[in-house]
């Protein structure tokens, strides 16, 4: 009797220890790979090419980011990793947006607004790297035209949510949750890419992929 405790005793701790090697397997290493992007590769390229990104213009591989300006997990892959990648001459391009309010409650300031506009407009790299650099709470946009009030910079901030909505479902269907920073890219074997980049285990993945760690 007491033998047969003590083998399942035994049994049972093996089976922790597995259980154990097993979770910890997922959480320090599969929990953060990216998701290849297998379904819609075309639908989803076309969306992020025909938004209105800004990037340094390097010649390396493409790789899109969708945040909006306080999103923290944003600010850190942007101060943190755009320097190694962009010195591996990966293009970085930035997508910005202005969320949509959300349940009458407002998700963006009229500054940010503005200056979404303007960089879907006009590209510019600088007017990003400016506006990033500056407290948000003190941004007021100065010198670049309002989008309230334009019917024509209104409709440009409303193209960034829209592009959100149908980019959405198509990378459900690849096992990604749309999430900000959304990134995508293609690896050196022309693989295409993405993840909902919140957690910073996430960015040696990002940085392994395109050449940079």
């Amino acid at each position: 009797m007491l033998k047969a405790i003590r083998n399942l005793f035994l049994l049972i701790v093996v089976f922790a220890l597995i259980g154990g090697g097993l979770y910890f397997y997922w959480d320090l290493g599969l929990r953060w790979k990216p998701h290849g992007l297998t379904k819609d590769q075309a639908e989803i390229g076309k969306i992020l090419e025909g938004s209105g990104w800004v990037s340094p213009h390097l010649t390396g591989p493409k790789l899109y980011l969708i945040a909006y300006r306080d999103n923290p997990a944003a600010q850190r892959v942007i101060a943190a990793d755009f320097p190694a990648l962009q010195g591996a001459k990966v293009d970085t391009r930035v997508i910005m947006i202005a969320r949509p309010d959300e349940n009458g409650a407002p998700k963006s300031t009229a500054p940010e607004r503005a200056t979404v506009a303007e960089l879907w407009v006009n590209r510019s790299w600088a007017l990003f790297q400016k506006w990033m650099a500056a407290d948000p709470d003190a941004w007021t946009a100065a010198g670049i035209p309002p989008a309230d009030g334009d019917v024509a910079r209104s409709a440009v901030v409303e193209v960034g949510p829209d592009a959100i909505d149908k980019l959405t479902p198509l990378l459900k269907d690849n096992g990604v949750d749309f999430g900000y920073p959304l990134l995508v890219w293609w690896t050196k074997d022309g693989k295409m890419e993405a993840c909902a980049c919140t957690d910073p285990h996430q960015d040696r993945y990002l940085l392994k992929d395109l050449g940079a760690s």
